[in-house]
């Protein structure tokens, strides 16, 4: 099978106005997310900064491993990541919950999408079997590791059920891979598609979701272990109050969010269960080591 990449690399610096000089407070994000308003990821990050007083360095991706790369060289503060990047490097090197985005009114949870082209006959995943599809991410929950679950169950892996997979690095991008029928089918995080479908409606009128999978814990935002405590809680009040300023319920009604709210490490659980299960059953499958195909 062969894999290729849509990904960009971004890094770009954002001081707020009348902020001392100092070491910005370096924060990650991947186009696996939200590569369809980064305009708004720089005005959050900026608001970060101001609520703060200092410095904020809005760092771009392509892929979690980068990131989670990056908090482990503690080169980066905070990221925002996905469930499975998290319970990976929270057991490795004991990268921190800081808060998640509530999206949804059942609480901060998201689902992960099989969709299909709208004039597609397939109604459901196991009829993709001998199909092309995409994935998102290598350590996407949502984009991956949620199908991958799901072919376990059925004795499967990608390589034994789809004639061809691919990753775009993007949820976005598999959204557009099945709009045009690059591929008969793709795992999309819900939270992206519902956002592509108020603002893109054009788009996601082109595709149809056949399958919703059982709510898991959305994507979080993290810090590094060694982030100085204060400074952890001054970021954490930033992104719980962000709702209370006309300023911050500006930037979240544009990225959709309700607001952002604390979160337990066992919101993550079902997360942990799948990928122990798809790794048992498939351990030529490891998720944590995977890679293009």
């Amino acid at each position: 099978m062969r894999g290729f990449t849509v990904s960009s690399l971004l890094s770009l610096l954002v001081l707020p106005v009348g902020v001392a000089a100092e070491a910005p407070l370096r924060i990650a994000i991947t186009p696996v997310l939200v590569e369809h308003y980064l305009d708004v990821n720089r005005q959050w990050v900026a608001y970060v900064g101001e609520q703060l007083g200092r410095p904020t360095q809005l760092l771009q991706r392509r892929s979690y491993k980068e990131i989670s790369d990056l908090l482990e060289q503690g080169e980066v503060d905070i990221a925002f990541v996905c469930g499975l990047p998290y319970i990976i490097d929270h057991a490795r090197f004991g990268v921190e919950l800081l808060v998640a985005p509530q999206v949804y009114e059942a609480g901060p949870v998201y689902y992960s999408y099989v969709i299909v082209p709208a004039d597609s006959p397939v109604a459901r995943f196991e009829e993709l079997r001998g199909k092309r599809y995409a994935f998102s991410d290598p350590l996407s929950n949502s984009g991956r590791l949620v199908p991958a679950y799901m072919l376990a169950q059925m004795g499967e892996t990608p390589d034994s059920f789809f004639k061809r997979y691919m990753y775009t690095f993007s949820h976005s991008g598999n959204v557009e891979a099945v709009a045009v029928k690059l591929v008969d089918g793709a795992s999309v995080d819900s939270y992206v598609y519902d956002y592509l479908a108020a603002t893109n409606p054009a788009l996601t009128a082109k595709t149809r979701v056949i399958q919703r999978s059982p709510p898991h814990g959305i994507t979080p935002v993290v810090v590094r272990k060694e982030l100085d405590r204060q400074l952890k809680g001054a970021v954490r009040r930033v992104f719980l109050q962000m709702h209370e300023t006309a300023k911050g319920r500006e930037i979240l009604k544009a990225m959709m969010i309700r607001a952002f709210v604390v979160v337990p490490d066992r919101l993550y659980d079902s997360i942990r269960e799948m990928r122990a299960l798809v790794e048992r059953r498939t351990p030529q499958l490891s998720l944590e080591r995977a890679r293009p195909r």
